[in-house]
C-alpha cells in the first residue's frame, strides 16, 4: 500500500466523554493516506481491526477490498414475531441448531431453490457464524418516537427476531482470492470484483432471512418479512467515488438497529447521516476491549453460569465458554453513549429501544447445571 502526498480529511463522530482508543484513531489516520483516499469517518462505536478501523466509513477514488474485509453483506435485519407464551427457559431450549447448515433437501420447506442461491454458495447457508454475530427473541422495551414506531408496525411489548450475520464462508473466499494475488492493494478489476461483492450481499440478506425463518419455525412461529434489513460491510458507488463501510450502517435514511450486548437494550434508530459522516452511523456497542483481554478479565470477574442469564432475565444460548467471555456485555462500550453521539451529531434519531429474551451464540452442547 503506497500513501499519498496528502491525507484524506478524519473526522470522529463521538463525544470527550466517548471510549475511543488511540489505535483505531491511527488506524483511521493510515487509511486516510491510501492512494485516492478523500475522507474517513469514524462512528462512535469506532475501534481497531485487522488492517483498517471497524465502525468507519471510507471514501476513495479507489476500490479497496480490504476496507470491507472478508465479512461482505454483514448486517442485522429485524424480523416482527408473535408467541403466547414468554417462558425464556424454554424458548432457549427451542431454538434450533444454527451452527449447523440447511441441507439442500430442506430449501423447499423455505420456499427456496439451489438456483436462488446467489453465486450458487451452499457452504453454512442458514447458520449464525461465530465473532459477535447473534439471533435474538427480543421484546420492544420503550417506544421513544410513537409515530415512527407505528409506521413499522410496532408496539411496547411487541416481539421481534434480531438476526446479525453475514456472508459467511463466500466473503472470506472474495477477499482471500483478492489479497494472495494484490495483498491489502486496490481491486485490479473493480467491475468483477463489485460483481462478487453484490452477490455476497445478496448471500448475506438471504442468510439472514433463512436463519429467522429457522427460528420462528423452531418456536412455532409464521416467518415475517424484515422490516430492517440493513448491510454494514460493503462498498457502494457514490458521486463516482467508492464508499466502503466496515462496522457502519447505511444512514441516508434508513432505520437501523444498533445493537447493543447481550445484557444490555439494542436501539432501532432512524438515520439521517449526510457525506461528513460518509451517509453512515454506527453499527453497534463497538468493542473496548479485545477479545484477549475480555477472556482473561471476564473469567475472572464472572462464572459461566452468570453469563448465561443476564441482569435483564434474558438467557444466552452458548456452548462455547470462550466466546462466551469474550463477549461479555463488559467488554463492550455503552450502547447507550453510541446513540447519544449520534443523536448529539444530528446522524440519528431513536426509535425504540429493545431488550433481549434468549440470545443465541453458537449451540449449547452441554446441558446446564449449576455454578462452574
Amino acid at each position: 500500500m503506497s500513501a499519498s502526498q496528502h491525507s484524506a480529511t478524519v473526522t470522529v463522530f463521538a463525544s470527550p466523554s466517548s471510549w475511543i482508543e488511540s489505535a483505531a484513531v491511527d488506524q483511521c489516520r493510515q487509511v486516510a493516506a491510501l492512494d485516492g483516499m478523500l475522507h474517513v469517518a469514524g462512528m462512535p462505536d469506532l475501534h481497531p481491526g485487522k488492517g483498517a478501523p471497524i465502525g468507519a466509513a471510507m471514501l476513495t477514488s479507489v476500490l479497496y477490498p480490504h476496507l470491507v474485509g472478508s465479512d461482505i453483506g454483514c448486517g442485522i435485519a429485524v424480523f416482527p414475531i408473535a408467541l403466547k407464551r414468554l417462558v425464556p427457559e424454554r424458548l432457549a431450549a427451542r431454538f434450533p441448531d444454527l451452527d449447523r447448515p440447511l441441507d439442500p433437501g430442506d430449501f423447499g420447506d423455505f420456499g427456496l431453490a439451489t438456483r436462488d442461491v446467489p453465486a450458487g454458495h451452499l457452504d453454512g447457508l442458514g447458520t449464525v457464524g461465530r465473532g459477535n454475530h447473534f439471533a435474538e427473541l427480543a421484546r420492544v422495551h420503550t417506544v421513544l418516537d410513537a409515530g415512527h414506531a407505528a409506521r413499522l408496525g410496532l408496539s411496547a411489548g411487541d416481539l421481534v427476531l434480531i438476526v446479525h450475520s453475514g456472508s459467511r464462508g463466500l466473503g472470506e473466499r472474495i477477499l482471500r482470492e483478492h489479497t494472495e494475488a494484490h495483498g491489502a492493494g486496490p481491486a485490479a478489476d473493480a467491475e468483477a470484483y463489485l460483481a462478487m461483492h453484490d452477490a455476497a450481499v445478496r448471500w448475506g440478506s438471504l442468510n439472514r432471512r433463512l436463519i429467522a425463518a429457522r427460528v420462528a419455525g423452531a418456536l412455532g412461529a409464521r416467518p415475517a418479512e424484515p422490516i430492517v434489513d440493513q448491510c454494514h460491510n460493503l462498498v457502494e458507488i457514490r458521486d463516482g467515488a467508492y464508499l466502503h463501510r466496515k462496522g457502519a450502517a447505511p444512514g441516508d435514511g434508513r432505520d437501523v438497529l444498533i445493537a447493543g450486548t447481550r445484557g444490555t437494550a439494542s436501539y432501532l434508530v432512524a438515520a439521517h447521516a449526510g457525506p461528513e459522516a460518509g451517509h453512515s452511523v454506527a453499527h453497534g456497542a463497538g468493542r473496548k476491549m479485545s477479545r484477549a483481554d475480555a477472556l482473561v478479565r471476564n473469567r475472572a470477574k464472572h462464572t459461566v453460569e452468570e453469563l448465561r442469564r443476564t441482569p435483564l432475565g434474558s438467557v444466552v444460548v452458548c456452548g462455547d465458554r470462550q466466546l462466551l467471555f469474550e463477549e461479555a456485555p463488559g467488554a463492550y462500550k455503552r450502547i447507550e453513549q453510541v446513540v447519544a453521539d449520534l443523536v448529539e451529531h444530528g446522524l440519528a434519531t431513536p426509535i425504540a429501544t429493545t431488550a433481549p429474551v434468549v440470545t443465541y451464540k453458537t449451540a449449547d452442547r452441554e446441558p446446564r447445571r449449576g455454578r462452574s
